[in-house]
């Protein structure tokens, strides 16, 4: 692999299960920003939401992208914010390939759990449509490659499997 593949996509298209699996198999890094953030803070994101504010938790996803695009290039698993700011979708475009994880919001209500989603915590359908809807005009922009993944998780593998085989 010569450069990484961000995956980019709402809370519960499935960017971390794919990717890390995805990763495993093809032997090359996987990060989840999350999970970094996590890790680093030895706070979960809700808690990091909650202690901090949103604008202090969007700072620290740009700081760890602009660490990660030195880093032996892999897939990162972005959390469902990152793209929102502009300096974020440069680095991710100078350093890598954007691929959206594109799922039907029908599949991501089944998936939500709230206290891994904290942008999604405690909101009704209405307002994950909303905010569905919000971003994801601002993901296709992005995007340098949309890939649906609405048919199951064996296809959505398969799917990306084959994306960072021609792109990465």
């Amino acid at each position: 692999m010569d450069r990484h593949i961000f995956l980019v996509g709402m809370p519960g298209s499935g960017k971390s299960a794919l990717g890390r699996r995805v990763a495993q198999k093809l032997q090359i890094p996987y990060l989840d920003t999350d999970v970094y953030l996590t890790e680093a803070t030895g706070m979960d994101t809700a808690q990091l939401y909650a202690a901090f504010g949103e604008q202090a938790f969007r700072d620290a996803e740009t700081r760890l992208l602009q660490k990660l695009i030195n880093a032996t290039p892999g897939i990162i698993s972005t959390g469902g914010g990152v793209c929102l700011r502009e300096e974020n979708r440069q680095l991710m475009h100078n350093h890598g390939l954007i691929v959206l994880i594109d799922r039907p919001i029908d599949d991501i209500m089944l998936d939500i759990r709230a206290e891994k989603r904290p942008y999604l915590a405690q909101k009704g359908r209405e307002e994950v449509e909303r905010i569905y809807n919000e971003r994801m005009p601002i993901y296709r922009s992005a995007a340098d490659v949309v890939m649906d993944n609405g048919n199951g998780f064996h296809n959505g593998l398969a799917a990306l499997e084959d994306l960072v085989r021609r792109f990465g």
